[in-house]
C-alpha cells in the first residue's frame, strides 16, 4: 500500500510517499480501507518531534516510533480481529489511529464508531480528535449550561469551529475571537458575536464571561482571567506557542495551580478519544447541531502541503486528507 512515511523528525521535508507492507489486523484491531484522513496540529507534533516533551510519552525519543503519519480517519472496515464485537466488514467508521496516512491502517475498535450518515467520508475525517476535543471542553470541563456566556478563543480553527457548534447546541450564549479573515465562517458557525482579535481586545471589554475555552494556546493566563467572571472557569486545550521542550503546555500545568487561590477554576485539557464520545459527536451531528468546516482538501501525495497550510494557521476551520 501508499504511505506517507518519516525515518526522521523534521519539517515536512522528511515525510515521503512510499509502498509499505499493508497491515493486519490483530486482536482487539480494525483494518479500515482509508477513504480520508483529517489533519491536525497533533500531526506537526509528531512530525517534528516537538516539543520535546511529547517524545516522553512513548512517541519515540530519536526518531518517530510509529513511522506514518496521521491520526484521524474515516474509511469502511476491511476485517476485524480476534475480539472485535461492535464492527464488521463493510461498516462505514470514523475515528482515531496512529498511521492514517494511508490506504489501509488498523485502530482499536474502542477508538471507532459508525460514521455519520450525513457526512462524507472528508467531512467525517475531521471530527475524531478536534470534534472530541471540543465536546470534552465543553461538557465534561466548561460544565456549559443553558444562559451561560462562553467564549471561544480560535474560533475559526480545528477545535474551535466544532466547540462554537457544540456550546450552542448546550444553551450557551457564544462568542467567537478569531482573525478578520475569519470572521463571517465563525459568524455563519451561529456564534452571538464575534471578536477580531487584531481590531479589539476581548478581555478590554467589560464583558465577564462564565466559561472561556482556549483553543489558540498563546494567551498569559493572567490576560484570560480578567475575562473570566468572579466564578467562571477557563478551559486550556493545548499549547503552540511555547518553547521546544514544553510547547505551551506550561500553561495547563500552572492552571490548577491558579485555582487554589481564586474562585474561578482553570483546567488544562488532554482528551481521550473513545467510542462512546465519538457516538455523542456523531449524534449531534446526525441532529443537524453540529457541521465539520473543511477548507482545503489534499490528495496524499500532497499531505506534507497539508501539514504546512494546516501550521501556517490560514485554514477556515479543517484541512484533510483524501485517498
Amino acid at each position: 500500500m501508499k504511505a506517507i512515511v518519516q525515518d526522521v523528525y523534521g519539517t515536512a521535508d522528511v515525510l515521503e510517499l512510499r509502498d509499505i507492507a499493508r497491515p493486519a489486523a490483530g486482536k482487539g484491531e480494525v483494518l479500515v480501507s482509508v477513504r480520508a484522513a483529517g489533519v491536525e496540529q497533533g500531526v506537526w507534533h509528531l512530525m517534528t518531534g516537538l516539543p520535546y516533551l511529547i517524545r516522553l510519552f512513548g512517541f519515540g525519543l530519536k526518531k518517530p516510533k510509529v513511522p506514518v503519519r496521521g491520526r484521524e480517519v474515516a474509511g469502511v472496515v476491511e476485517a476485524v480481529g480476534a475480539g472485535v464485537t461492535r464492527l464488521k466488514a463493510g461498516d462505514e467508521v470514523f475515528g482515531t489511529s496512529e498511521g492514517s496516512f494511508a490506504e489501509y491502517v488498523c485502530a482499536r475498535e474502542g477508538r471507532l464508531a459508525a460514521k455519520p450518515r450525513n457526512l462524507s467520508f472528508e467531512e467525517a475525517a475531521v471530527a475524531p480528535i478536534s470534534g472530541v476535543t471540543a465536546l470534552q471542553a465543553v461538557r465534561d470541563a466548561g460544565h456549559v449550561t443553558v444562559g451561560q456566556k462562553v467564549l471561544v478563543i480560535g474560533a475559526g480553527g480545528g477545535v474551535g469551529s466544532f466547540a462554537v457548534q457544540i456550546a450552542k447546541a448546550f444553551g450557551a450564549d457564544v462568542t467567537g475571537v478569531c482573525s478578520t479573515g475569519k470572521v463571517e465562517l465563525v459568524r455563519s458557525l451561529g456564534a452571538d458575536a464575534v471578536v477580531d482579535y487584531t481590531r479589539e481586545d476581548f478581555a478590554a471589554g467589560g464583558v465577564r464571561y462564565d466559561v472561556i475555552l482556549d483553543t489558540a494556546g498563546n494567551r498569559p493566563l493572567s490576560v484570560l482571567k480578567r475575562a473570566l467572571g468572579p466564578r467562571g472557569t477557563l478551559v486550556l486545550v493545548g499549547g503552540e506557542r511555547g518553547g521546544k521542550l514544553t510547547g505551551g503546555f506550561e500553561r495547563s500545568l500552572a492552571a490548577p495551580l491558579f485555582s487554589l487561590f481564586s474562585r474561578q477554576k482553570f483546567k488544562g485539557l488532554v482528551s481521550k478519544e473513545t467510542h462512546l464520545d465519538l457516538e455523542a459527536l456523531a449524534s449531534l451531528v446526525e441532529a443537524g447541531s453540529v457541521k465539520p468546516v473543511v477548507d482545503k482538501v489534499f490528495t496524499l501525495a500532497e499531505a506534507p502541503a497539508a501539514i504546512t497550510y494546516l501550521r501556517e494557521g490560514r485554514s477556515l476551520g479543517k484541512v484533510v486528507v483524501r485517498i
